[in-house]
């Protein structure tokens, strides 16, 4: 075993956990869940069958993963945040099949705060970043910050996390000088910036 699972953890035969990731309390892995390299589970995590986690997450206290939501790689998933699957979920009709659940995508690098909801069926863009207790109920462009309820766009950041000021349609990430563009509002990264951290 290339990986570290607290001895608390339930890790179902079938699923595939890559190297130097680690597991903690009472986590729970089910069968065919697929996790990425380098990545940290806190405690009480769920992952749900066919679940693709890349490289290098970071899933947070109480966070379940069901089935149909996909994080790339560095997607951070901040403590307590909720993922949902089906979008008119009923006790008396129940709809637990893979044909039943809408697909949400986190993309490279994206960032979900405490507390967050995000309603099924979404894809949040690379290095987007979600405020704390936001309930998104559609796609979030790359680099957006998204606050509230229901979540609208605030602001920009950087892949760094720090915000972005566009004037002129260009702006400079003042803690790490990466250089961004936004053309039809929408923000692409034109220049590295310093160590080139998360290319």
């Amino acid at each position: 075993m290339n990986y570290f699972a607290h001895p608390t953890a339930i890790i179902d035969q079938g699923a595939e956990i890559g190297e130097g990731t680690r597991i903690w309390h009472y986590s729970h892995i089910s069968p065919e869940a697929v996790i990425g390299q380098n990545c940290t589970l806190g405690q009480n995590v769920y992952i749900a069958s066919r679940v693709q986690i890349g490289r290098g997450v970071k899933i947070q206290n109480n966070v379940s993963v069901y089935e149909g939501v996909e994080l790339e790689d560095y997607v951070f998933c901040g403590p307590s945040m909720v993922f949902t699957n089906v979008a008119t979920p009923r006790s008396a009709f129940p709809r637990n099949t893979p044909s039943d659940y809408l697909q949400t995508r986190v993309k490279r690098g994206a960032s979900i705060g405490a507390n967050a909801t995000i309603v099924c069926g979404i894809t949040i863009g690379e290095w987007a970043l979600v405020a704390a207790g936001a309930v998104v109920t559609r796609d979030v462009p790359p680099y957006a910050l998204y606050a509230g309820v229901p979540a609208k766009r605030t602001g920009w950041v950087c892949e760094c996390g720090s915000t972005l000021a566009f004037v002129q349609h260009q702006a400079v990430c003042g803690d790490c000088a990466r250089a961004y563009q936004m053309e039809h509002d929408q923000v692409s990264k034109i220049q590295e910036g310093e160590g080139n951290h998360g290319t």
